[in-house]
């Protein structure tokens, strides 16, 4: 194909690049990554959670995961504070009866002291002094986090020399934030994985939904980039960047 061509169907990628929720189905098949973890964030939401815990998820996305933990709705709350996924948790949680509630502050969360037996944190914002007070006494705090350097190689690549968009998220520093909050650290891990794109489009799709990380990028902004990314496909059939996760359970 021509660049033109190659352009053109890259171009297309970008105009399709929306999220419902938070579903990447639109490029399944085409990038694989969080496929060798050494933690697995569901398997460690059963072994703390149980039936009789007031369980509270921030940051829901459009609550897809927590869907899939079938906790009683009588004990389960959630807060999202994006607006079309606002509308996707009220449309979807609340007739299910659970208690839902906008919210784009961790620093205060709508729910009182003590108000929680465990609350799940993945991918979101979070406010150490907040968590400690909406638990309850012994109360856990579960994270599965997206760290400071994620894909920090492949944003190099098309946007060199953006600034980190959430510097200070690393595991060191986190837990130093957690244990001067209170809390006692259970359990703390941190991986550096790779992430893998097998054609260019669907990084295209992927760095304009996930903005924050990509700022400015575009197709026509990054083009000659973009093409030796193609180059590189081309000769190896994959282009390679590397994610960055950290995990920490936390007990008030």
């Amino acid at each position: 194909m021509t660049g033109a061509e190659w352009k053109a169907l890259w171009k297309e990628e970008e105009a399709q690049a929306h999220i419902h929720g938070w579903d990447f189905s639109h490029i399944q098949g085409r990038f694989e990554e969080e496929h060798d973890l050494p933690w697995n964030y569901r398997r460690l939401v059963r072994e703390y959670l149980r039936e009789d815990m007031d369980l509270l998820d921030y940051d829901t996305g459009g609550g897809e995961f927590l869907r899939s933990l079938g906790h009683p709705a009588e004990r389960t709350a959630a807060t999202e504070g994006y607006s079309p996924n606002v509308k996707l948790c009220r449309e979807v949680l609340t007739p299910l009866g659970v208690d839902f509630r906008e919210c784009a502050d961790p620093a205060a969360v709508p729910f009182p002291d003590e108000s929680f037996d465990i609350i799940l944190n993945r991918h979101g914002a979070f406010d150490p002094a907040e968590l400690f007070r909406l638990l309850k006494p012994g109360g856990i705090f579960l994270t599965e986090q997206v760290g400071e350097d994620n894909e920090r190689d492949l944003v190099e690549r098309v946007l060199p020399g953006t600034p980190k968009p959430f510097p200070h998220m690393n595991l060191r520093e986190q837990r130093e934030a957690f244990e001067k909050a209170g809390f006692r650290i259970l359990r703390g891990e941190e991986a550096f994985r790779p992430i893998f794109f097998y054609d260019v489009g669907a990084f295209v799709w992927f760095a304009r939904v996930i903005e924050w990380e990509f700022p400015g990028f575009s197709v026509d902004r990054c083009f000659d980039r973009l093409l030796a990314m193609q180059e590189e496909i081309e000769a190896k059939g994959t282009v390679r960047g590397t994610i960055h996760r950290y995990l920490i359970a936390a007990q008030k």
